[in-house]
């Protein structure tokens, strides 16, 4: 392994949190996402630093983002880009839109009708964008980073099965605990700004060649056929569980295990354990089922029933 690589990838989490307070767990999940080629779905009330965790992960990888508020007026051209004529020219060009970046953020991304929501698919699981016949690749890395508010769904668009599925994580962000409530009251009291990253100190650690070298690195992370077995059965509990109506796709499969070879190379090891795969299933599942009527009656949620499907399927030796 790279001994430079990641100590530089495990410096990010320290370098956000100069900037936000706690939510290592989210910080963490999307540098997993963005290692393993994939795309985080954040959900969480407002004012819970979704916006300043994206900028602030940003900062510390030297990347570009952009940040896109999804209302119900925006049409998919306000997302990928579209072609504007040129007097000049006499003719069409191509003008590109936030989504040539490398971190968007699609804030309240289920405000927006499904037309617009669509337009990302194609980014999302090409990572291009075709206009009129032509096709236009977007910057490496890609990551879109969602979010939607879980309390408040009148006015909003919620997204299709289809599309849920193209996030590899969905992560939930949790108020902060009083004692990081109080720190958070302690750093603006003493002028922090959180339009002013370089104000906190915050400086970048990695870059896209970090990014691309690990990447090279966690795909040679050795998976045992044991554990891989363990995947296929943690996923099949999921399509024969009688508190959902429908399991978790190949997609979730193939998802779990590149997030479980992402963390187990960030924790300094080269193959991947049960451990790994657990600590991974509610944020790479959770969005991928969906509950029976009869089990949200009886005030089941998904995250205890899958948690329930871990503790009674058997863990390989």
């Amino acid at each position: 392994m790279n001994t430079t690589t990641r100590p530089a990838l495990n410096e990010v989490r320290t370098e956000v949190a100069k900037a936000v307070v706690g939510q290592d767990h989210a910080v963490t999940s999307l540098l997993i996402g963005l290692l393993a080629d994939g795309h985080v779905l954040l959900e969480g009330v407002p004012g819970v630093a979704k916006t300043l965790l994206v900028r602030s992960l940003a900062e510390a990888m030297d990347l570009n983002n952009t940040r896109v508020q999804f209302t119900p007026d925006l049409m998919p051209g306000d997302v990928t880009g579209s072609l504007i004529y040129d007097a000049s020219s006499a003719r069409f060009e191509f003008r590109e839109g936030p989504v040539f970046t490398n971190l968007m953020l699609a804030d309240e991304i289920n405000r927006t009708p499904p037309k617009t929501q669509a337009a990302l698919l194609e980014a999302m699981e090409e990572h291009q964008v075709s206009v009129d016949g032509d096709t236009y690749p977007l910057p490496e890395p890609f990551m879109v980073i969602a979010t939607q508010n879980p309390i408040e769904y009148e006015g909003t668009y919620p997204l299709p099965e289809a599309q849920l599925d193209r996030f590899m994580l969905k992560v939930k962000l949790d108020l902060p605990a009083r004692d990081e409530e109080i720190e958070i009251l302690h750093r603006h009291a003493n002028g922090f700004h959180p339009t002013e990253l370089a104000q906190a100190g915050l400086r970048p650690v990695a870059d896209q060649h970090t990014i691309a070298s690990a990447r090279a690195e966690i795909a040679n992370i050795k998976t045992s056929p044991e554990v891989l077995a363990y995947i296929v059965d943690l996923v099949q509990a999921t399509r024969t569980s009688p508190s959902f109506q429908a399991g978790v796709s190949p997609r979730g499969s193939t998802a779990l295990m590149k997030t479980a070879k992402a963390w187990a190379w960030l924790l300094g090891r080269d193959f991947i354990t049960p451990d790994d795969v657990q600590a991974l299933v509610l944020p790479c599942l959770r969005h991928r089922v969906s509950l029976r009527p009869e089990a949200e009656m009886d005030g089941v949620s998904t995250d205890q029933v899958l948690s329930g499907l871990i503790a009674t399927v058997p863990v390989p030796r």
